[in-house]
């Protein structure tokens, strides 16, 4: 027995010698900010969480989870308690650079957030969905230019053959779309789930669950789970216009690419008709030069001995085929003019007018009879 107590505790040194560290910034209340690291089980002991709460199984999540908030935005890992405010492995270029020069002035109150008369976890969370929304718009403005140069490019009824190039590019930016419409939908989603549960949007609210007395109510009257239905719904607006606007997108890239390929079509149709021409005026000369082969035979008659008979074949072969080719070119024109609209029926056209007659009848009359009224008043 003591030799197996030896051996788990062991075994237990050794896995928590292995767990993962991380580097965390952490944010008070004024904006003050400090760095270190940490494993991984020191952390969630001291936050009081269990071991899986800090293991970010999704891309996207907003969970509670003894009175923290637990967020999750792709890279972006944060812990929000009503003190401060963690960031999980922070050390990212663009996240560093966000984190030190826009966040900490924010949860001190010196940003544009409309929270910051609200609890720190009002204004944490508020950063930090206005920080992943300007991304995702950054990413659309980013995108809606180059679609929109690319299309002005392909879609030219003048071009005969499209830009392999040019088609290079906007499959990439189309493939970004709809990894940015992923994002958006996902997003969406994960807010929506929360606006749909009283309960979780209740369990945001964490200064209402530690101190019931202090913030009860804001300024405006209204109750801190409706603020923060409030906030969560703003920013799911405007996730909602952004998908708006990427889904614009995607059917103009969807109409452009019918309109590329109609023109490609028209210009093939245009091609295949020359074709079809040239061929009928090959086959004209090659079914009247049949008469060239036959005086070409090495067969005497009485015709090559006189000068003007060249003359009258070649002009019969010349005149048989243009006639010939004419004829094919018309028939080739019948068949292929654009069939005719439907005629609108006789009786339709007699009753429309008719129809006509008596609504002007009917204007007379009453002109007539106000006429005569002012008349009578007069």
């Amino acid at each position: 027995k003591f030799r197996q107590h030896v051996s788990t505790e062991a075994s237990q040194a050794t896995l928590a010698s292995v767990s993962p560290v991380f580097a965390v910034m952490k944010f008070d209340k004024e904006g003050n900010t400090s760095y270190f690291e940490k494993k991984k089980t020191e952390l969630y002991q001291e936050l009081g969480l269990q071991a899986r709460d800090l293991r970010f199984q999704h891309l996207m999540s907003i969970t509670t989870r003894n009175n923290r908030i637990i967020m999750r935005m792709e890279f972006l890992k944060a812990v929000i308690t009503p003190e401060f405010l963690l960031i999980l492995d922070y050390r990212n270029l663009n996240l560093e650079h966000w984190l030190v020069n826009e966040l900490a002035s924010q949860l001190a109150g010196e940003g544009q957030l409309v929270t910051y008369s609200l609890p720190f976890e009002f204004r944490a969370i508020e950063a930090i969905l206005q920080y992943w929304i300007s991304k995702l718009q950054g990413r659309l403005n980013t995108l809606q230019p180059q679609i929109l140069e690319t299309l002005e490019a392909l879609v030219d009824p003048k071009l005969l053959s499209v830009d392999r190039s040019k088609l290079h590019i906007l499959l990439q930016n189309g493939k970004s779309l709809s990894e940015l419409e992923t994002d958006l939908k996902v997003f969406k989603e994960t807010i929506l789930e929360i606006l749909d549960e009283e309960e979780l949007i209740e369990e945001l609210c964490l200064t209402k669950w530690t101190d019931p007395r202090v913030f009860e109510e804001s300024t405006s009257g209204i109750d801190h789970a409706e603020e923060m239905e409030l906030l969560l719904e703003n920013y799911y607006r405007q996730a909602e216009d952004l998908a708006n606007e990427a889904r614009e997108l995607r059917v103009l890239i969807d109409d452009s690419e019918s309109i590329i390929f109609i023109n490609l079509d028209s210009h093939r149709n245009v091609m295949m008709r020359l074709n079809l021409q040239l061929t009928m005026g090959t086959f004209s000369l090659s079914l009247f030069g049949l008469i060239g082969v036959a005086f070409g035979m090495n067969l005497e008659s009485s015709l090559e001995e006189d000068p003007r008979i060249f003359w009258l074949v070649t002009g019969i072969m010349f005149l048989g085929s243009g006639l010939i080719w004419r004829r094919l070119l018309s028939f080739l024109g019948r068949h292929l003019e654009p069939s005719l609209p439907p005629q609108v029926p006789a009786i339709l056209k007699k009753t429309q007018p008719a129809a006509g007659r008596m609504e002007i009848k009917s204007d007379l009359k009453a002109e007539t009879f106000g006429l005569s009224r002012s008349t009578l008043t007069n």
